[in-house]
C-alpha cells in the first residue's frame, strides 16, 4: 500500500479560508512560536463573527481540513443543489439532526446547501421546531459567509441571494 502525498496548501496573510467546523475566516498572519521547546510555524486565522482567533500549525493544515474559498464550479454545484426538491426523510429527527450537523461541520458548500434546502420553509408551510430552525440558520449562515466572500458582496446580500434561489 502506497501512501499518497497530499499537496501542500499555501496561504497568505489577508486571504479568506474555510475551517470546516468554524466557517469562513481571514488569515491574519503566519508566525513562528516556541511551544514546549519546539518551534512551530503557525497560521493565525481570525473569525470575526465568532470573535475568535485560531493558531493552526502549518504541518496540520490538511488534516484539520482548512481550505481556500470554493471555486466557481463548486459554488455553482451548491446553487444547483438549492434549486432541487427537498428530500423528505422518514427517520427520527435526532438522527437527521446529527446528519445535518455532520454535513455543516464538513465545510463542504454542496453538503451545507443540502441542509439549507432540506430545512428551508416558505412562509405558507408549517412552522419549524426550535432545533430545526437553529440548524437551518447555522447552515444558512455558513453558506452565506462563503458566498459573500466568493461573490465579493455583503453577508446580507449573500443571504438574500440564497433565499431568492430557494424561493423559486
Amino acid at each position: 500500500m502506497s501512501i499518497k502525498k497530499l499537496p501542500t496548501l499555501t496561504f497568505n496573510a489577508g486571504e479568506y479560508v474555510v475551517y470546516p467546523t468554524h466557517g469562513v475566516g481571514k488569515v491574519a498572519d503566519i508566525t513562528k512560536q516556541t511551544i514546549s521547546g519546539t518551534e512551530l510555524e503557525l497560521l493565525v486565522v481570525n473569525f470575526d463573527k465568532e470573535k475568535m482567533t485560531l493558531r493552526i500549525p502549518t504541518s496540520k493544515l490538511s488534516s484539520v481540513g482548512l481550505r481556500k474559498i470554493s471555486d466557481e464550479k463548486t459554488m455553482n454545484e451548491a446553487y444547483a443543489t438549492l434549486k432541487t426538491k427537498a428530500k423528505a426523510r422518514k427517520i427520527m429527527w435526532s438522527r437527521r439532526a446529527q446528519e445535518y450537523e455532520n454535513k455543516i461541520n464538513s465545510g463542504n458548500p454542496v453538503a451545507i446547501a443540502e441542509v439549507v434546502r432540506d430545512l428551508y420553509r416558505n412562509e405558507n408551510i408549517a412552522e419549524q421546531s426550535y432545533s430545526e430552525r437553529q440548524i437551518y440558520e447555522q447552515a444558512l449562515g455558513r453558506l452565506a459567509s462563503e458566498v459573500s466572500v466568493f461573490s465579493n458582496c455583503s453577508i446580507d446580500e449573500a443571504n438574500q441571494k440564497l433565499l431568492d434561489i430557494l424561493a423559486k
